[in-house]
């Protein structure tokens, strides 16, 4: 097991890594649940294939556990899902020396740890993600959201976990498109401040892709340890932080343009959208063009689509993805902020991004 250690004062916690850890989990939980009670919220898929391994590691640790199942995909991410979520646990009578627990990939994570901070004026919540995804970015940091019909994570709060459980043995059960969405979050790392590591990436993607267990382990650990760095810097993205959305304000204005109906993945659209910060960048003399085609090749060979025409969703609209990156939460004093880069591992906050330029770059990209 690898244990990375988020600095956050009272707020640290740990992110263990590694196999067989469901078996373990009510052992590493039992500790953050003096109430003796655990809500695990999950989805119907997550729980059908790994919820009987992680009741039973509970049972085995003491801890009276219930469970709170919702519909798997992006639409449970909602009003809806969070009122269903809060009032399940309300009507349980949970209180605040119980534990929830979030089960499964980042919009259960996401719901959860929502949830969690809402009710009650806040309990406690451990992380199990079961996604690549969910296990290097959406589990650590605190970052809880749901989505709204005018964009995605506007309504939201940062609630700290106390444990992050990433088991990569429930990896298997994942399919092709999930583990490539969630690579995605491994070579954004990369991109923003670890040239090396990106080399690496370009040397053995394939070999992650298709579940090598060593390769996994060394980039989940090495993606969960350069996020952890950045948010004990800034926990509630004031600064440095708002590095970690390289690619995602491309990303969240081409979710919220198919109104999250599951046809695009958050990880197909963070490709995307770093791969058009890129392009952006060079066309703005800000990175060597090399680079920028050095970044969509990758991206391709991994298996993604960074052309606009042929992801999925389209066809998308330049001038309407541009009204909806406009809306996003990181902008101020209505400039748009974007996430740009001077070179492979050299991303910066560029706080007042040309919109015409955005605008002009998404019209060649979508026609």
């Amino acid at each position: 097991m690898n244990t990375i250690r988020v600095k956050l004062g009272e707020r640290s916690y740990d992110v263990h890594s590694g196999a067989n850890l469901l078996a373990c989990a009510g052992e590493l939980i039992a500790p953050f649940a003096p109430g003796n009670r655990v809500f695990i919220i999950t989805d119907e898929t997550v729980a059908r294939l790994h919820r009987p391994a992680l009741a039973a590691s509970l049972d085995a640790a003491g801890l009276k556990n219930w469970t709170i199942t919702l519909p798997p995909g992006e639409s449970a991410k909602s009003y809806t899902g969070l009122e269903m979520v809060t009032r399940h646990l309300l009507q349980a009578g949970v209180s605040r020396s119980d534990l929830v627990i979030a089960f499964g990939g980042g919009v259960i994570g996401d719901l959860a740890g929502l949830a969690a901070g809402l009710v009650k004026r806040g309990v406690d919540f451990v992380q199990i993600p079961t996604t690549l995804l969910a296990q290097v970015d959406s589990s650590v940091g605190g970052k809880t959201a749901i989505d709204t019909p005018e964009g995605k994570n506007l309504i939201g709060l940062i609630h700290q976990p106390k444990l992050v459980i990433a088991d990569l043995d429930v990896l298997a059960t994942l399919d092709d498109r999930q583990m490539r969405a969630g690579y995605a979050e491994i070579v954004k790392a990369a991109l923003i401040g670890d040239a090396e590591f990106f080399n690496w990436c370009e040397a053995h993607a394939a070999k992650l892709l298709l579940g090598d267990f060593e390769a996994l382990q060394f980039a989940i650990a090495t993606a969960i340890s350069f996020k952890a760095r950045i948010v004990e810097a800034d926990e509630t993205e004031q600064g440095v932080r708002a590095l970690l959305n390289l690619g995602h304000t491309f990303a969240h204005a081409l979710e919220a343009h198919s109104a999250y109906d599951g046809a695009l993945m958050h990880g197909e659209a963070v490709a995307a959208g770093t791969s058009l910060a890129f392009q952006l960048s060079a066309q703005l003399g800000l990175c060597a063009e090399d680079d920028a085609a050095r970044v969509r090749a990758h991206l391709d060979r991994a298996g993604f689509v960074t052309d606009l025409r042929k992801l999925p969703g389209a066809p998308y609209d330049a001038t309407k993805l541009t009204a909806l990156m406009a809306a996003d939460k990181k902008n101020k004093a209505g400039l748009l902020t974007l996430i740009l880069a001077r070179g492979i591992g050299r991303a910066f906050i560029d706080r007042d991004a040309p919109v015409d330029v955005v605008l002009e770059l998404l019209q060649q990209e979508t026609k």
